[in-house]
């Protein structure tokens, strides 16, 4: 019995190189040595840091070696093991064209090679008036500013993130992109009730009075319920869209700069103060703003909810960090008085005059300014605000292409157990500046608890842009009993593999549905390897890739949609394909 055991697996994984050798063929891909290996290797511990480095006109300095860095992990003087130039992160050379029926989320595929950044107009988090002031100024740019090497992707946020055009250096694509957005109303406004002075009159009558004050305080109350709902809402999502951007972007190599357009953004991702202890940090973060006079009368209610999401901050921080995501705010208010939101505020004249209004907006907007400074420093990139001319700063963002370097480096502390650590940089040459990441959460994704993978799956296929921490190419085609065949073949280098007993073991769940044309799914299929294999064959997996089949119901209609999905759950990382499919 054992031997039939064992002849079978043994012909299965015969089979399966088999075919993962003509799949391979059939994806036409390029040799290895051509294709830059992701920036995110599940199965290691190696940190990346990029670094910006200007001389004092703000001009990129070229031809740095590793050896003029030096770079400290909590105070510890770190081993540089990796390096990568400016001009290294140009050097990739185009991948050749998949054949019909192929698809692929592989890097190359992604983008051809070269720095890459997102333009995300952030509707979550912005009033009207300025969806439409940064939606033109972004047009200005890509129209007048816009150089042939730079590789722009178009992102909304609104209740979710989507993307409106996928990376390209065509400015006609990417105008068309930025022409489709429609400035829209926030979904998560919240009212303002009446203030008790234009009810309550000269000599009114004290039992009125009375009854009037408690309606007021009820009231009051029901704001502070809808303000802390918001505020809550508010922090999911825009939580969401980094996660989305991390599992976007991960996969892809080098540095990527995303230029969130935005009035404010409800959180910070740690607190300034990093000279606390443990139990200091958790009840620090997340610092969440309350100095705006709405959001001053959520009181307590808000105050309950700022430890709501800390662990998620954590995560999300932790995910941008090992992503190599750079976030540059860009405040799309342009330059404030105060009095901008003057119509908007009308409900409460009553409550304070012309000057305290100014005031509490002007110390709104600095907590939100500040907000975004330390977004920017927390990742690496940097901070534009009190500026008219949005695309002024968009062009500055650009320039970091040519300056970053990445450094990496094996932590000497191999403990991951959850906690910030500080990263400081050093540059071994004057006249020069440096901006790089402050540090990152030593988070091992494997303890992450609660994780719900079907959840997972659905938020990542939702965003409708590939997903890039599990790679893995797919066939789909019509099979002879009639269903919709699907072939995984997943880059086993993108998977976490543990040992277990002299053998090598893999644990994905791979994912198949098939969507109509209005987004409702019509049959769906997942398949779970959880299995050990032997050296010799461990190594063919490694060589050609993990092949998987799986079959569909094929559906009535047309413009169908087969959305593909492998997910890593060793550490939660997942990959996405979507694939159009017609009966």
């Amino acid at each position: 019995m054992r031997f039939r055991r064992s002849l079978l697996r043994w012909l299965l994984a015969i089979l399966m190189f088999a075919s993962a050798m003509i799949l391979n063929r059939v994806v036409a891909q390029e040799p290895n040595s051509g294709i830059p290996s992701p920036t995110v290797r599940v199965n290691t511990r190696m940190v990346l840091v990029d670094v910006v480095v200007i001389d004092k006109q703000g001009k990129p300095v070229t031809g740095l070696k590793p050896q003029d860095f030096v770079i400290e992990e909590n105070g510890k003087k770190q081993q540089i093991a990796a390096f990568t130039t400016p001009e290294d992160a140009s050097k990739v050379p185009a991948p050749l064209p998949l054949a019909p029926g192929i698809y692929s989320n592989k890097p190359e595929y992604r983008s051809e090679g070269g720095p890459v950044t997102v333009l995300l107009l952030d509707a979550a988090n912005t009033p009207f008036r300025d969806q439409a002031y940064a939606r033109w100024q972004m047009l200005k740019y890509v129209q007048e500013q816009l150089k042939p090497d730079q590789r722009v992707a178009v992102f909304t946020l609104t209740n979710q993130l989507r993307m409106l055009q996928d990376f390209t250096t065509d400015p006609n694509l990417l105008k068309a992109a930025l022409q489709k957005i429609k400035p829209r109303e926030q979904d998560m406004q919240s009212a303002v009730p009446p203030p008790l002075s234009t009810a309550i009159g000269t000599g009114a009558d004290p039992a009125l009075t009375t009854t009037l004050a408690m309606m007021s305080g009820e009231a009051q109350a029901f704001q502070s319920i809808q303000v802390s709902y918001e505020l809550d809402r508010r922090v999911g999502v825009t939580l969401d869209a980094m996660r989305g951007l991390a599992r976007v972007l991960g996969g892809m190599p080098g540095r990527k700069q995303v230029v969130w357009l935005t009035a404010t953004f409800p959180f910070d991702l740690i607190p300034e103060n990093r000279n606390v202890t443990e139990a200091e940090l958790a009840e620090a973060l997340p610092d969440i703003h309350q100095t705006g006079l709405n959001t001053h009368a959520a009181g307590a209610l808000a105050e309950t909810q700022r430890h709501a999401h800390t662990e998620e901050i954590r995560e999300a921080s932790a995910q941008l960090s090992a992503a190599q995501v750079a976030i540059y705010p860009v405040d799309v208010r342009g330059l404030m008085s105060g009095m901008e939101m003057e119509r908007e505020d009308s409900a409460n004249r009553q409550l304070m005059d012309l000057s305290q209004r100014a005031g509490t907006r002007m110390s709104d907007v600095a907590s939100s300014q500040e907000t975004m400074r330390e977004i920017a420093a927390e990742t690496g990139g940097k901070v534009y605000v009190n500026q008219n001319e949005i695309n002024a700063g968009v062009d500055l963002v650009m320039a970091d292409n040519n300056a970053s370097y990445t450094l990496g480096y094996y932590p000497e502390n191999k403990k991951w157990d959850g906690k910030f650590r500080t990263i400081k940089v050093k540059l071994n040459k004057d006249g020069t500046q440096l901006r790089a990441r402050r540090g990152y959460y030593a988070i091992d994704p494997a303890t992450i608890k609660d994780r719900d993978s079907d959840q997972q799956i659905a938020e990542a296929w939702q965003t409708g842009v590939p997903a890039t921490l599990v790679t893995f190419s797919a066939r789909v085609k019509p099979t002879d009993k009639g269903k919709v065949g699907v072939d995984f073949l997943v880059d086993a280098h993108s998977l976490t593999v543990k040992d277990s007993g002299g053998k090598k073991k893999f644990d994905v769940d791979l994912y198949s549905a098939m969507f109509s044309a209005e987004g409702k799914m019509l049959s769906n299929h997942s398949q779970k390897i959880a299995q050990e294999f032997p050296d010799n064959v461990y190594q063919q997996i490694m060589q050609q890739g993990m092949l998987v089949h799986m079959d569909l119901d094929p559906p009535q209609g047309k413009n169908n949609q087969v959305r593909l999905a492998v997910r890593d759950n060793a550490t939660g990382h997942i990959g996405t394909l979507n694939a159009a499919w017609e009966p």
